[in-house]
């Protein structure tokens, strides 16, 4: 394990300050699996806003090679056509799972405006997709990963492999 220290909470607090500042009366927060359905779910309690959950996994330009995994999916519990949409991620780094859960996004109907929050921005991109917010931006190998994590009462930290 890599000596990187972030500290996941903080960063958190840093994400629903600039979560709160891209928040319309028609926002609904959609989480990226896992990590980000992690962090949407505590923002939208926080703010009392719509939530749901989205999967990369069948729009994934990797699919063949990966497959369905069991504890992805998507639930939208709310109509997507006119809705301003902002996916959160807990790490954006090249960009592909956001192509895919825009892809995904989009077969359950048209948002008014999709944009994205992300609570650590790792740089690396291969597609042009910015966030609109990132509550950090750090730079690893490309042999490293960064993943949040989720203890039971709920306080999120990183594993860096």
């Amino acid at each position: 394990m890599s000596e990187l220290l972030l500290d996941a909470e903080a960063l958190y607090l840093e994400l629903k300050r600039g979560v709160q500042r891209l928040l319309t009366p028609d926002t609904a927060l959609v989480g990226i699996w896992s990590g980000g359905a992690w962090l949407a779910e505590r923002l939208a309690a926080d703010f009392s806003v719509a939530s749901g959950t989205i999967s990369s996994a069948l729009h994934r330009d990797d699919f063949g090679s990966r497959g369905l995994a069991k504890a992805d999916h998507t639930t939208l519990p709310f109509d997507v056509n006119g809705r301003d949409i902002l996916l959160i991620d807990d790490v954006l780094y090249t960009g592909r799972t956001t192509r895919a859960v825009i892809n995904e996004l989009f077969d359950f109907g048209r948002p008014a405006r999709v944009q994205l929050a992300v609570l650590v921005d790792r740089g690396g991109r291969e597609l042009p997709i910015e966030p609109a917010f990132s509550a950090a931006r750090v730079t690893l190998r490309a042999d490293q990963s960064l993943r949040l994590a989720r203890a039971d009462g709920g306080r999120f930290s990183f594993e860096v492999k």
